[in-house]
């Protein structure tokens, strides 16, 4: 009785759980030919096999009235019994064969208690407590126009026609509810083959499934690994690249920087050299000066003194426009020679002239450091601190430079009223000390040097004889328009080292000056060249101020302007108005240098022929920027600048050809012997040291063609990168001689 009931379990789970497994089964196959694209059909009681067609299922599970309900709470059984119900259309009738109690017996064959089989097509049986029940299932009408019976149904279904279940109907399906075909049941372990099949083909799709997805995940994980690896390789790429490429802009950055260092300095030491070079060749002249002097005078007291009177006609000195005039010697005694015998003097003039040296000591004792030579005094460096009190009426020169004098009264020159020359360098004058009438005696005075005092204002009631007038290095604050009244005779004004800008220079100031050639307004703080100038003047020099522009009116009067100074200002070629002096006829030389040009200005004057543009930032030499110059330019001086290989143009030198006489290009940047050079017929001198210079070639500096005589004396092109053995003979055959050639030593790549 056991067994028994164990059996009728199982086979009540097999009823209950294999519509499930069917439903679960049509449902992965629908979604499988849904995502196909195909559409297929299945009639009932057929399951889906492995290779896509149905086979009929001869189990036919419609539950009778009489079968037990699961409770309401399992809702998979709920839905099994409402499957079988068939739907309102069909309708069942069951027929009660009676059994024995939990067995049934049917045409021979005993079926335990909730038993369930198909007899036929459309009857199913149940055996519920030893009684068979079937119900015979009724078909609804089919609308459709070709009707069929699938294998193993009772109802026919509407079919396409090209459908796969119709190719499976090779026949006409059995008549539902016919008896004659004999229907044989399911055994149990047939039916738990067909569910173990079911589960096996269910699990090795799932496997499948898995499986596919697994590759799936994993190729697009190894996408991404790739992917990932791929952007990790870019990445680092793009960060060594940019690693490169900001040590290489570093690197550059820092030689860029290098060469700019040692440009300054070798541009520095340059400039020292030539301050020293300069020093000690101003040095030397003036030694040389004051030895040739002191020769001279020399010279003249010896043959005063011998008695060696020579007639000799007067001699009318000369202001000359230098930066350093010598001190005038004094004049030599005026003897009239005896005719017939020149060379000797009667004994009587010489007693007259040893009286009159005798009564010229004699009439002022000197204080303690002072010289007195014929008619001058010097008294340097003597540690004075008021102005010695003089009674020498025949006096001409008076030096009181390197003491300590603060004024001057208003009667000191009355004792020595016929000076030419006073020298008060290096004192400690002020304008208040000064007294106003202090130089009103002076009738005859020519030179007056006030050098490194303390003045602030030009001394007032100079002498109208005055030719050379030295206030530098003092503390002027200003110019009125009465501060040179009366000296129309001034020839030579200096100013350097002051307070003076154009807001305190009245332009009123200079017009007593007719005669006036040579001014000196360095060291000073204009930001524009003055206004009224001289017409007169010749040379001006305004260097190491804050210039920056120069208008088109402030030559205007100035015609005879030879020489203008700009050094050391902050002039650049934009602010240098097109026709500032381009018509000045007299304008030979101007001093650009150590200004912010980037190119060599253009409308230069037409007399032009000296123009020095040292220590600029110059880049180019426009073409035919020399070309209107007449007689023609002769002096170029362009060293410490810029200059590349593109910054000279085949033109640049046009109109210079035959009037260039010295050209500087040294401490450029040239790359090659700029075009041009060898059809310079005048040029003396050739500076390309100091550049980047590999080559020369032959015909850059010499013309084979030019058979006149040679001009070339000397080119220096030492600090290249020319490799001396690789220089054609040739290169240099015009210059008259080989030991003008400076090649060494080089600099090496």
């Amino acid at each position: 009785m056991r067994w028994c009931l164990v059996w009728a379990a199982l086979w009540l789970l097999v009823v209950l759980i294999l519509p499930d497994i069917q439903a679960g089964v049509r449902h992965r196959n629908h979604e499988r030919e849904r995502r196909r694209g195909k559409r297929r059909r299945d009639g009932q009681g057929f399951i889906r096999t492995r290779e896509g067609r149905s086979k009929p299922l001869k189990i036919r599970l419609v539950p009778g009235p009489n079968i037990p309900k699961k409770p309401a709470g399992n809702q998979g059984d709920a839905e099994i019994l409402t499957f079988y119900r068939n739907g309102p259309d069909q309708q069942s009738s069951y027929n009660v064969i009676p059994g024995k109690q939990a067995q049934c017996v049917y045409r021979g064959l005993t079926m335990f208690d909730l038993a369930v089989w198909s007899p036929s097509p459309c009857v199913t049986c149940l055996c519920s407590e030893g009684r068979v029940v079937c119900d015979e299932m009724s078909c609804p009408r089919m609308h459709c126009p070709s009707p069929a019976n699938p294998a193993g149904q009772c109802c026919p279904v509407c079919m396409e026609p090209d459908s796969e279940l119709s190719l499976e109907l090779s026949g006409e399906s059995p008549v539902p509810g016919d008896p004659s075909e004999p229907i044989v049941p399911l055994t149990q372990k047939e039916i738990q083959g067909i569910l173990w099949r079911e589960e096996e083909e269910h699990r090795q799709e799932e496997e499948r499934l898995r499986k596919k997805d697994e590759a799936r995940k994993k190729r697009r994980r190894e996408r991404k690994e790739q992917e990932e690896r791929q952007r990790k390789m870019i990445e680092a790429r793009r960060r060594e690249e940019e690693e490169a490429l900001r040590l290489q802009l570093k690197k550059e950055e820092e030689e860029w920087r290098r060469q700019i260092e040692e440009v300054e300095e070798r541009r520095r030491q340059a400039e020292e050299s030539m301050r020293e070079e300069e020093k000690r060749i101003e040095e030397e002249r003036r030694r040389q000066e004051e030895e040739e002097q002191e020769k001279e005078v020399k010279e003249e007291v010896e043959v005063w003194l011998r008695g060696d009177v020579f007639q000799m006609p007067p001699k009318k000195e000369e202001i000359l426009p230098s930066s350093s005039s010598p001190i005038p010697t004094p004049p030599a005694a005026a003897h009239e020679l005896k005719e017939g015998e020149p060379g000797e003097v009667e004994e009587h003039e010489m007693e007259d002239i040893e009286d009159e040296e005798e009564e010229v000591g004699s009439r002022g004792s000197l204080p303690a450091g002072c010289d007195i030579s014929d008619v001058t005094v010097t008294c340097e460096n003597a540690k004075l601190i008021h102005f010695p009190p003089l009674s020498v009426p025949e006096l001409k020169s008076l030096s009181l430079e390197g003491n300590n004098i603060s004024s001057i009264p208003a009667g000191a020159f009355n004792g020595i009223p016929n000076l030419e020359w006073i020298n008060l360098k290096k004192n400690k004058l002020t304008s208040a000390g000064i007294d106003p009438k202090a130089f009103t005696a002076l009738k005859t005075l020519r030179r007056l040097y006030l050098d490194e005092n303390l003045l602030d204002a030009v001394p007032s009631d100079l002498p109208s004889t005055l030719q050379e007038l030295k206030i530098n290095e003092n503390k002027l604050r200003g110019i009125d328009e009465n501060s040179f009244q009366d000296l129309s005779n001034l020839v030579i004004l200096e100013l350097e080292g002051n307070l003076l800008s154009e807001g305190n220079v009245d332009p009123r100031a200079f017009a007593p000056l007719i005669q006036l050639s040579y001014f000196r307004l360095g060291r000073n703080h204009f930001r524009t060249v003055p206004q009224g100038l001289p017409k007169s003047l010749l040379e001006l020099y305004l260097e190491n101020n804050l210039i920056e522009e120069i208008s088109e009116t402030v030559f205007n009067r100035t015609t005879n302007l030879n020489l203008v100074s700009l050094r050391h200002n902050k002039l650049d070629e934009t602010k240098i108005a097109p026709m500032a002096w381009f018509n000045h006829r007299n304008l030979e030389s101007i001093d650009l240098s150590h200004n912010e040009l980037y190119l060599v200005p253009s409308y230069l004057p037409k007399s032009l022929i000296h123009l020095v543009l040292v220590g600029n930032n110059i880049e180019r030499i426009p073409g035919y920027i020399f070309a209107h110059m007449d007689p023609g330019l002769e002096y170029l001086y362009l060293s410490f600048n810029k200059l590349d290989g593109e910054g000279i143009e085949p033109e640049s030198f046009f109109g210079a050809y035959h009037s260039m006489t010295e050209m500087c290009l040294d401490h450029n940047q040239l790359v090659h012997v700029p075009l041009g050079v060898s059809e310079m017929t005048s040029l003396h001198l050739l500076r390309l040291d100091n550049n980047r210079i590999r080559s020369i070639p032959e015909e850059s500096i010499c013309d084979p063609d030019h058979h006149e005589e040679t001009t070339l004396v000397a080119i220096r092109m030492e600090n290249n990168y020319i490799d001396p053995k690789k220089v054609s003979p040739s290169a240099f055959s015009c210059l008259r001689s080989a030991s003008g050639v400076v090649l060494k030593p080089q600099k090496t790549i």
